[in-house]
């Protein structure tokens, strides 16, 4: 792969790849639990976004402006981000799951012009009192006091938008991500990234034709959703298969079948639970040609799995929210079960030690790539320092650790942070740990990744009690319910250990390397 190529035109905005295809060739098939079904052409996709545009350039957003989006897998969401980046928006997505407090953090850092929800997602936006920032809030699929109705917007909206122009170097993303301890980090993308994303991760990993149809299941308020469902389907002229509806494993396989699924991108969680169906063999999936994994490192075993039943190589894919895919198994790649993959423009990545020096084959050391690497993002949001802290010589470093065979295969190690990642859910222990202090019972409290067969791993808590509680199971259910309403639930410690004292360095700091480590070891014996 030529890195030239990865470089777009000066004049370049991240919706052109998809505005190429205008036909009436489907863009989206969109299916919910109780199989109703709709369909976008690309040419009434690239209409609602025009419309979109003209709603909110008639709100007074302008280019470089900042909107949180929070919407699910629905149709409208395509036309939403479309539209937002073809009048020179910036998208700061947002999950459900997130809370007031972590809204207004993102809405104040921001300093975000509108916001767009759907409705029954807007609770927590009302709980904010005061956003002077935010002009405009639209809520789509149903009425409400203080929003305006998108629906109705739309319908007066016209069709022609002559798109805001924008340079490969100009943001149109602000992803926030977990760290370990503080605030999340902003990380800022530019239209530019789109174009080398595309070129990188849906031409060489997904191996998107422009006549597949692709189910990429990862949901808004992701970065991934932007990765996959929609720049790597929509930039090559594919179909894209949306499922609204809770994640059972069997419905999944089932929909693969019916629905001809031709590349499917999903998470290791989604391919352990249909791993484990039984009479797998009892699915057709001979449609299925291309099927990757990323969030996690996917098990050797369910990779034998699907290829022993159904002949698919389900090829893992590694890359973060400050880049795009890193290191994977290609279409054409010999698949090494445990094993990262390879680095996709291996003249970009190395594995580097303290001082920034490349290390030697079977030695670890931390993953890394050049800061001339062309998808790597631009800078974290008004926070230059935190930039700085990750920059080690010529490189910028990821924050995982990993080994590398003599065939330059990558063998991931783990974090060199304590970062956890869950069913593909990024989760800093500081989130947790902070909404668990505020319960009366807990006097100190460590948090950590804890080895687990589904998710991968699980948050766990260790917890010294404060004088007069008990350990029990009733407390135990308190605490993650107390959790789940203090940050999203996601992050809430789905195991629990109350113990006397926590391990700390000879300063006072919480040692939670150790803690585990222990972990670990205990599934090792």
């Amino acid at each position: 792969m030529n890195s030239e190529n990865l470089i777009a035109p000066e004049l370049y905005n991240i919706t052109d790849e998809i505005a190429k295809f205008s036909s009436e060739k489907t863009a989206l098939i969109w299916k919910n639990d109780h199989d109703e079904t709709k369909t976008w052409s690309y040419r009434h996709l690239l209409e609602q976004a025009n419309k979109f545009a003209n709603v909110v350039k008639n709100a007074g957003v302008k280019k470089g402006d900042h909107v949180i989006v929070m919407t699910p897998r629905a149709l409208e969401t395509y036309a939403i981000y479309m539209g937002l980046w073809k009048a020179g928006a910036i998208i700061i997505p947002a999950s459900e799951l997130l809370k007031a407090h972590d809204l207004e953090y993102r809405i104040h850092h921001a300093n975000v012009k509108a916001i767009v929800s759907y409705s029954g997602m807007t609770a927590e936006f009302d709980k904010i009192e005061k956003i002077p920032s935010v002009s405009k809030k639209i809520i789509v699929g149903g009425k409400l006091s203080g929003w305006d109705h998108y629906e109705t917007l739309m319908d007066s909206a016209s069709t022609d938008f002559e798109r805001v122009e924008t340079s490969r170097d100009d943001a149109c993303l602000l992803a926030f991500t977990s760290g370990t301890t503080g605030n999340p980090k902003g990380v800022v993308h530019i239209h530019g990234w789109g174009y080398a994303h595309i070129r990188i991760a849906a031409d060489h990993w997904l191996d998107i034709h422009e006549d597949d149809i692709v189910w990429a299941t990862a949901g808004p308020g992701w970065q991934k959703w932007v990765w996959s469902p929609f720049l790597s389907v929509l930039g090559k002229g594919a179909t894209g298969f949306i499922y609204s509806g809770r994640f059972i494993p069997e419905k999944q396989l089932h929909l693969l079948e019916e629905e001809k699924i031709n590349v499917l991108c999903c998470t290791p969680t989604e391919y352990r639970l249909m791993a484990k169906v039984n009479h797998l063999r009892e699915h057709d999936l001979s449609s299925l040609r291309s099927a990757v994994s990323a969030g996690e490192p996917l098990n050797r075993e369910v990779i034998q799995v699907f290829q022993d039943n159904f002949n698919i190589k389900v090829r893992d894919g590694y890359g973060q929210t400050e880049s795009t895919l890193l290191i994977g198994t290609l279409v054409d790649t010999p698949i090494r079960p445990g094993s990262m993959g390879k680095p996709i423009m291996p003249e970009y990545m190395a594995i580097i030690d303290a001082d920034g020096n490349p290390v030697g084959v079977g030695e670890i050391g931390d993953i890394a790539m050049r800061k001339d690497f062309p998808a790597l993002f631009k800078e974290y949001y008004k926070e230059p320092e935190r930039l700085q802290k990750a920059i080690r010589g010529d490189y910028f470093v990821s924050g995982d650790r990993a080994i590398r065979d003599e065939d330059n295969y990558y063998w991931f190690q783990g974090r060199n942070d304590d970062i956890i990642i869950s069913s593909g859910y990024t989760i800093g222990p500081f989130e947790v740990e902070d909404a668990l202090t505020h319960h009366p019972a807990v006097k100190e409290v460590a948090v950590v990744a804890s080895p687990d067969e589904i998710r991968g791993t699980v948050v766990k808590a260790f917890i010294v009690l404060k004088d007069g509680y008990e350990g029990t199971e009733d407390l135990v259910h308190e605490l993650q319910t107390f959790t789940k309403e203090q940050t999203a639930p996601y992050k809430y410690p789905r195991r629990i250990e109350f113990v006397e004292s926590l391990p700390k360095t000879d300063s006072g700091k919480i040692r939670r390397v150790e803690l585990r480590d222990a972990e670990f070891a205990s599934v090792n014996k």
